[in-house]
């Protein structure tokens, strides 16, 4: 089905606060940045995690490790997709006994925070772990939730949401995407005018 329509979820500004308020409430939750690592999934994960590490830097004073997580092996769907170039997973210190912030776009059915989890304890066995996302649109189908939310989205399963980030496309926005038949079905009622009831 053809995705047309686009309404602005965020712009730049609006991502620009929902990032400085995440990266507070991680210090927030974790009383500073001790044995505190950050963890973005590619692809957009990777951007979203290097501007919460500088936001955290520069109201701390302090550096946080920053690793890139890829998951494509991990995923239960990866005999279904096609092949891609893998890249590999660079965290630069050890996760034994780290507290591990996961960081992705967008937070959908579960699947994809799954298989990071399992990627990561394949590296070591991090003392806790945590998951924060730009935005919630919801549909789980596995009992997993994050700790840290830039923005719940309530979509339709026919629905995407779609993450524009500077680095990667150029623009900085979020936007929510429509199908045809949806946006068809929402001008037919909006031009619909009911006779009124003293007529036939």
């Amino acid at each position: 089905m053809p995705l047309v329509g686009q309404k602005k979820l965020l712009g730049a500004d609006d991502l620009r606060r929902a990032i400085a308020r995440l990266a507070h409430e991680v210090l927030e939750r974790n009383h500073g940045v001790d044995a505190l690592v950050l963890v973005g999934l590619r692809t957009r994960g990777v951007p979203l995690a290097q501007r919460v590490q500088q936001r955290i830097q520069e109201f701390e004073g302090r550096s946080v490790p920053l690793g890139e997580l890829d998951i494509t092996l991990y995923r239960d769907d990866v005999h279904q997709r096609m092949p891609r170039a893998l890249r590999p997973t660079a965290i630069p210190v050890d996760v034994e006994g780290k507290t591990v912030v996961l960081i992705d776009d967008v937070l959908y059915t579960g699947r994809t925070v799954r298989a990071a989890l399992d990627a990561l304890v394949d590296l070591g066995r991090p003392r806790s772990i945590q998951l924060l996302c730009l935005i919630d649109r919801g549909h789980r189908e596995l009992p997993i939730r994050p700790d840290y939310v830039g923005k719940n989205v309530p979509t339709g399963r026919d629905e995407k949401v779609a993450v524009h980030l500077t680095e990667v496309d150029g623009v900085d926005e979020v936007v929510l995407i429509r199908p045809a038949a949806r946006l068809e079905k929402t001008v037919r009622l909006a031009s619909f005018q009911p006779l009124p009831e003293d007529e036939p």
